[in-house]
């Protein structure tokens, strides 16, 4: 996603229409004060027409504390672009002048509801922390948006990396955590990762595994790699930690 503030304003109303002209103004520059819902559409577009009138009830109903922009990406591709639009109805919260999160397809009212509350003022979580907010939605397309912007930021790739390994997209996972190659909890889905990709390693059977590496870890670099990513997953609380690495020292030297 380009830089959303790179797009070249006014109002009060709870529900406008936004052109590439006035993205900056209406946008970024009023989210700074107020969460923006930003609602891309077109005419043409059935599943649009559905969710429209649903955003703007549920919008209007906060009294100003969250604005609802309208774009119609035909008019307006600049916008469309910045997003990275794939399919519409496709709809963004910006906050601070960030995307902290977002949904595609026409919803139900209820999760319309819910995603519009997470903006409001009052539960403090957009003003005080847009990181967390992502996280803590679990939306895939938020924290993608949210990495456009912050890629190297070490929580959005964990999160994004421990969902992708959750569905078995491991090599994905591995890639993206290459960017934070220090952070203790991105080697833990690191090891998870490799380990998933070479069959797991059942958390009741992980002395069985660690013994049956340890014969093989001196000349095997596949074995001693997986005999670490074990390692990883147990962690440093796990109290037999200490002593396998104890054992893999003394093996390896």
């Amino acid at each position: 996603m380009t830089d959303l503030g790179s797009l070249a304003s006014s109002g009060g109303a709870s529900v406008i229409d936004v052109t590439d002209a006035e993205f900056e103004s209406e946008v970024i520059n009023r989210s700074q004060t107020t969460p923006v819902v930003v609602d891309l559409w077109a005419t043409w577009c059935g599943p649009c027409t559905t969710l429209g009138p649903i955003l703007e009830k549920v919008i209007a109903a906060t009294e100003g504390r969250v604005v609802l922009a309208k774009v119609n990406v035909d008019e307006n591709p600049a916008i469309a672009r910045a997003f990275q639009v794939q399919s519409i109805p496709a709809v963004y919260a910006v906050s601070g002048g960030q995307v902290v999160d977002g949904f595609m397809g026409a919803v139900p009212e209820h999760e319309v509801q819910a995603f519009v509350d997470r903006l409001a003022p009052g539960s403090g979580a957009v003003a005080d922390d847009p990181v967390t907010l992502v996280i803590e939605s679990g939306d895939e397309l938020a924290m993608r948006a949210a990495l456009e912007a912050e890629p190297a930021n070490e929580r959005l790739v964990v999160a994004l990396a421990e969902l992708l390994v959750g569905r078995g997209e491991n090599d994905e996972a591995l890639a993206l955590l290459e960017r934070v190659p220090g952070s203790d909890d991105a080697r833990r889905i690191a090891a998870a990762a490799r380990l998933a990709s070479a069959g797991g390693a059942p958390v009741d059977d992980y002395d069985a595994q660690l013994e049956a590496l340890l014969a093989t870890v001196k000349d095997d670099d596949d074995a001693r790699q997986k005999f670490v990513d074990i390692l990883e997953l147990m962690g440093p609380d796990d109290p037999r930690t200490a002593a396998w690495r104890k054992r893999l020292t003394a093996t390896l030297f």
